[in-house]
């Protein structure tokens, strides 16, 4: 059975779309940790992140640079932390989360909640 995470790549389940390529796509945590919150997973689907062949481990790696890049610059926020957790989904991902200190990456806190609204603005502000 396809991973939540494949029937969102193939538009079985609507997202929050921000980047696509031929071999990875980037879509809003709907439990965001901050505003901009993202994963990056490859269109492969491969359960555990340090199974993926090299190339395609390399190529995620540049892929999120690129995604980290405009959160930085449209959020504003000092750093994007780059955090692969994955016992959720069994699609290997990395979150990619803006922060202006460690405690804005705690898994452990209240999740942000937003409007679907606020949710495709911040998509389409951090589009490629």
């Amino acid at each position: 059975m396809a991973s939540i995470f494949s029937r969102i790549i193939a538009g079985e389940i609507p997202c929050y779309k921000v980047a696509e390529d031929e071999r990875f796509f980037a879509f809003l945590d709907i439990n965001p940790l901050s505003k901009g919150h993202t994963l990056v997973v490859p269109k492969q689907e491969v359960d555990y992140y340090f199974d993926l062949d090299d190339e395609t481990l390399a190529g995620m790696n540049i892929f999120a640079k690129k995604v980290a890049h405009k959160i930085k610059e449209q959020t504003g926020c000092k750093k994007v932390a780059m955090v692969v957790l994955g016992l959720e989904v069994a699609h290997a991902h990395i979150h990619l989360i803006p922060m202006n200190s460690e405690k804005d990456v705690d898994f452990h806190r209240e999740k942000l909640k937003l409007t679907p609204e606020e949710f495709a603005k911040i998509a389409e502000e951090l589009a490629l």
